[in-house]
């Protein structure tokens, strides 16, 4: 029996996005997923393999170590799925030029996956990148 979308992404975010499992990437997202990324009124689209998604994850771990992540809200209607979260880490490693504050960083960001054959074919997010930086800012201080 195939995993309904709320819980393709529900897995997703619990082993994959978590940081606990980045290689099982490979069992909840197509071979080729469109992420919209919203950066203020400027949306990008890049094409992400579960082997690049699995090495940005990792990326995360190097900068913020073993982070905390928070589901705070997760919605589905048919093949889409919303979800909201809150991630807690440490500054451990560079960040857009910042050096390590050993300081605490919280992202709140939240995305639209759409699932396809059982697996995340696209998604669109918004990540509150200027909360990020602001904090990298007073952390360097």
């Amino acid at each position: 029996m195939s995993l309904s979308p709320l819980e393709v992404v529900r897995q997703f975010f619990n082993l994959v996005r978590s940081g606990k499992q980045p290689d099982d990437a490979k069992d909840y997202m197509a071979d080729q997923v469109l992420a919209h990324q919203m950066t203020a009124e400027n949306e990008t689209t890049v094409h992400r393999t579960p082997t690049n998604y699995a090495d940005h994850v990792r990326e995360m771990l190097d900068a913020y170590g073993t982070f905390q992540l928070e589901v705070q809200e997760l919605l589905a209607q048919e093949d889409r799925v919303y979800v909201r979260w809150k991630q807690t880490g440490i500054h451990i490693g560079e960040v857009d030029g910042y050096l390590p504050t050993r300081k605490p960083i919280i992202e709140i960001a939240s995305a639209v996956y759409r699932v396809e054959h059982g697996k995340i074919a696209e998604y669109w997010i918004q990540i509150d990148r200027e909360g990020i930086r602001a904090q990298l800012e007073q952390n360097a201080k």
